[in-house]
């Protein structure tokens, strides 16, 4: 069953340089080459997407795809041109400064690249600042960030100073800060990127197991599909400002919508993405070597089922859906499908 929308962004645009405020109200639907002549940048070109309760729902695109921008404009960060944004069915767009304030204050996280700590507080105090900013009482804040600093593996690490923590775990503190609060919507906008790779493979993991715990609802920011397709449920790849596409992993390697999709994930190992219940064969006996998750990725599963004589059992909600054999594999680590 789909989940309830928590953000609904419909046709929204972020236009810089001269008389860009106007510009859409005689240009209702602008291409490139017409932005190009009338001085303007297209930041974010006519952007729609729906953002389901408790997904990681993944932008991701190169330098200058306009990804950040976007973000920016659903976060209000930076005030769209033109557009709608609902945030749980109310209007963003026409919050006053001081209900965005309180929304931000309370029901929106937000991660970057920059850790941001303040270099004079300690790791416990970093973490409550955003609920003392609140007025939240010292024994209530550093009862809750001691709570966050644990849950992203901090734990005896209260008092030391951001220069006294590597990379990794300055980034852990940024993410227990961000999450003292309780949001509702968490964006993090490249959080990784930073990072060297056996620490960024590290907070993945971390990633991954605070969101198996939380269920929260997040918009991540990456330019690395590998790390796309390893954390998200849906991918929006944007180019120019616009998104070219949104889907799964999966349908986005299998189905491209365009041809810059498909350069984009063309060389993206299939076994990465592709899942059981796509290369499910109907059953055809009684005998079988073992059972798979319908949603598992032939990556995770594919020694398991070679080494196998008898095909596997493709299972979803209790119930055999189909088989995997030990040809359907190989197919796909070879390139076959």
């Amino acid at each position: 069953m789909t989940k309830p929308v928590i953000l609904d962004c419909r046709n929204v645009w972020k236009l810089y340089g001269p008389h860009a405020d106007g510009f859409l109200g005689a240009n209702p639907a602008p291409d490139p080459e017409a932005l190009r002549e009338a001085g303007l940048i297209g930041a974010v070109r006519d952007v729609s997407v729906q953002i389901h309760q408790g997904e990681i729902f993944v932008i991701m695109g190169l330098s200058g795809s306009g990804k950040s921008t976007l973000v920016r404009c659903l976060s209000r960060l930076v005030e769209p041109t033109a557009g709608q944004i609902r945030f749980e069915g109310k209007d963003l767009l026409a919050a006053s400064e001081s209900e965005l304030i309180e929304i931000r204050r309370k029901k929106m996280g937000m991660v970057f690249q920059q850790f941001a700590l303040l270099p004079h507080l300690t790791v416990l105090e970093n973490t409550a600042f955003p609920l003392e900013v609140q007025g939240v009482g010292r024994a209530a804040r550093e009862a809750r960030a001691r709570e966050v600093i644990e849950l992203v593996g901090l734990g005896g690490r209260e008092g030391y100073y951001p220069r006294e923590l590597s990379g990794g775990q300055q980034q852990r503190v940024g993410i227990a800060r961000s999450l003292a609060v309780e949001p509702e919507l968490w964006f993090l906008d490249e959080p990784f990127s930073a990072l060297d790779p056996l620490i960024r493979r590290e907070m993945q993991d971390e990633f991954l197991r605070l969101q198996n715990i939380l269920h929260k609802t997040i918009v991540f920011i990456t330019h690395d599909f590998d790390e796309a397709i390893r954390l998200a449920d849906r991918i929006a790849v944007m180019k120019d400002g616009a998104i070219e596409q949104v889907a799964t992993p999966e349908e986005l390697v299998l189905r491209p919508a365009t041809e810059y999709v498909a350069e984009f994930t063309r060389h993206v190992g299939r076994a990465k993405v592709i899942r059981a219940a796509s290369l499910a064969a109907p059953l055809t006996g009684d005998s079988f070597a073992g059972d798979l998750p319908h949603d598992a990725v032939v990556e995770s599963f594919a020694a398991q089922v070679e080494a196998a004589d008898l095909p596997h059992r493709v299972i979803r909600d209790g119930e055999a859906i189909g088989q995997v054999d030990r040809r359907a594999v190989i197919d796909v680590l070879v390139g076959r499908r």
